[in-house]
């Protein structure tokens, strides 16, 4: 098509500048161009078609760890707003993370494992519900939004949190459980890895947590115009996926004191309080959400299926 052409010579030497910025020696991003032509900049037609005039489009980016989340958001905003010349404001589900101090308090009062971030019941709902409700109201004022550090396991200080200064026309919350929706039946009375076997022999945590999808995650999600779901072949996968974004973040931050920085161990553990909602989701997302894009094992797009929701 013409207009995909014309926007491919307009966004790819910012498109391709970035995905070189996210490489490292070893590993090198293949058929860039093929990415950007094929699949990113369709898919933003697709979503500058969901807007209407003057409300913000709120779009979900789901998709399991490591699987790209970052960099296909940063690449739709980029081009949305290089191309089409819109206001957007990409944020991770990550940054709305409860403090580490409350962390501890929930830890102590429902269950141990809470303290390790990530699951439904470590986010604060109520942010992530503030800034819905402030983006959608027709006189804006300026919103300061949260920012996490993983590498201390903690929110940043508010003089580092985000600044939103004008009313953006497509909100992008990327996460791994975006639009996860809560199991049924007994699902949750087998133990899936070793972590619940061990740790969570009441099923405990598993049901406070799919509890928590059931009730304030659930009202987050449902405001949501578009889903989109990045789909990896198998949770194998995604642990190698994610031991290597853990690398990435140890080559950035070095050897600082207090990083939380995980080894391989630490990131076995890490993914198994992610596998139940994963491998849910692997399942069950595909059904629901606006957009499946496939992935092959070395982490490119294959296709991506647009539904008609």
């Amino acid at each position: 098509m013409q207009n995909y052409r014309e926007c491919f010579e307009k966004v790819r030497k910012d498109c391709v500048k970035y995905i070189q910025s996210q490489e490292t020696k070893k590993e090198k991003f293949k058929n860039k161009d093929q990415m950007i032509k094929s699949h990113i900049i369709p898919l933003c037609f697709w979503i500058n078609k969901k807007r209407k005039s003057k409300k913000t489009l709120l779009v979900g980016l789901a998709g399991g760890q490591g699987t790209g989340k970052t960099t296909i958001s940063t690449l739709l905003r980029l081009v949305l707003v290089k191309y089409f010349k819109l206001q957007v404001f990409k944020i991770s589900i990550d940054d709305f993370y409860k403090t580490r101090n409350e962390r501890i308090l929930l830890s102590k009062n429902k269950h141990p494992l809470l303290l390790t971030r990530g699951v439904p019941g470590t986010h604060d709902i109520q942010l992530m519900i503030n800034l819905f409700r402030k983006v959608k109201k027709n006189t804006f004022r300026s919103i300061n939004v949260p920012k996490f550090d993983k590498s201390i396991d903690d929110r940043c200080k508010k003089n580092s949190w985000f600044k939103l200064k004008k009313k953006p026309d497509i909100l992008i919350l990327e996460g791994w459980c975006v639009g996860a929706k809560p199991e049924g039946g007994r699902s949750l009375n087998r133990p899936i890895n070793i972590l619940e076997k061990n740790a969570d022999k009441k099923k405990i945590w598993r049901s406070y947590v799919n509890n928590q999808l059931k009730s304030k995650y659930s009202k987050l999600f449902d405001q949501l115009d578009s889903l989109l779901y990045l789909k990896a072949k198998n949770f194998k996968l995604l642990k190698r996926w994610r031991l290597k974004q853990e690398k990435k973040l140890k080559m950035k931050r070095g050897t600082k004191k207090n990083s939380k920085i995980m080894n391989e161990r630490e990131v076995e553990t890490f993914m198994m309080t992610y596998q139940r909602i994963t491998q849910n989701m692997f399942k069950h997302a595909p059904k629901y959400s606006s957009a499946v894009i496939d992935l092959n094992e070395n982490h490119q797009i294959k296709k991506i299926k647009f539904k008609h929701v």
